[in-house]
């Protein structure tokens, strides 16, 4: 399958995406990469399809590919180079790049760009995508209102991030919504968003700010609700100390193949924090009121599959099933 182009640019092409720019511009794009030479694909959320023969004509050497990803990355204020070969950064419109030079790319450089999307999704929509059903909705309406706490997981693609943007539009527009995240993505439809974003160091390995120290500013700035973006290593235990503190409502987002899959993950990132599994079990057991974990289906529908509860058995922590919202 391939992506057909219009012959005139959208309006909204991005110009400095150079050869990239006409497929971020089609509509429902989530994913362009690029392989190598005449290597290019995008998602448009019904898995991955060859790019158009005009896109990857434009990029049919490895000398253009690596040009490309050098562009990129200085785009994003980053450094892309023989003695720094991996970059994981923003691009002007708040995508996410991640781009590999030879040698540890095998040829050619490998570039991803991650697009983000328009604008969250309202309720009608998440029920009309088929990733929640109307009663589901319901039920999720709900706990955003009592403020209960939320884990969300899922695989990468399943919509996490969609889910948890469009959670947080349904907040009530008096609170004060604090969002920490890796890169810019979550923009919910809400008119009091405060957004901190982690800074990696510099090329010296100096003037980083990890998404721990951010929770812990986050605390200070009277949040109503405290949210992570995703939740990938010792940040954890600052988020289950917030959450355990008086800080309800707050969501969070965390990969899980499975939600039976969430206790070990949980002890996991725990361990990156030196918690000892007990102490993970009685946290996260404490500060969380449901976990809600979304899968990616065959057909390419993002679906919330499951809505647990973590619970404490014999000191250890497991899940327990809960009536609610799956599709």
């Amino acid at each position: 399958m391939h992506a057909v182009l219009d012959s005139t640019p959208p309006d909204d092409e991005p110009g400095w995406a150079g050869p990239l720019g006409p497929l971020l511009a089609l509509p429902g794009v989530t994913d362009v990469l690029v392989n190598g030479p005449a290597d290019v694909w995008l998602d448009r959320g019904s898995g991955l399809e060859r790019a158009d023969l005009g896109v990857r004509a434009a990029l049919a050497s490895v000398r253009s590919v690596r040009d490309l990803a050098v562009r990129l990355a200085s785009l994003a204020g980053r450094r892309l180079d023989d003695a720094s070969p991996c970059v994981d950064a923003r691009l002007p419109d708040g995508s996410r790049l991640h781009a590999v030079l030879p040698p540890v790319a095998d040829g050619c450089a490998a570039v991803s760009i991650r697009r983000l999307g328009a604008g969250a999704l309202d309720p009608r929509e998440l029920v009309a995508s088929g990733m929640v059903d109307p009663a589901g909705m319901h039920a999720l309406r709900d706990m955003v209102r009592r403020r209960a706490s939320l884990l969300v997981t899922g695989a990468t693609g399943s919509g996490k991030t969609t889910l948890l943007t469009a959670l947080l539009s349904l907040a009530a527009p008096t609170e004060r919504i604090v969002v920490i995240e890796e890169a810019g993505e979550v923009a919910p439809d809400h008119p009091h968003v405060v957004r901190l974003v982690e800074r990696r160091a510099n090329v010296d390995g100096a003037g980083a700010v990890p998404l721990s120290a951010l929770v812990r500013e986050a605390l200070r700035m009277r949040p109503d609700r405290v949210v992570l973006g995703e939740c990938r290593g010792a940040e954890l235990r600052e988020v289950l100390l917030a959450f355990n503190t008086g800080h309800r409502g707050g969501l969070v987002t965390m990969h899980a193949n499975s939600a039976a899959d969430v206790p070990a993950r949980l002890t996991a990132l725990g361990a990156l924090a030196d918690m000892r599994p007990d102490a993970v079990a009685l946290h996260a057991a404490a500060a969380f009121d449901a976990v809600i974990h979304l899968e990616r289906g065959a057909d390419g529908v993002r679906r919330v599959v499951e809505v647990v509860r973590l619970v404490l058995r014999g000191g250890a922590l497991g899940v327990e099933r809960l009536p609610g919202p799956t599709s």
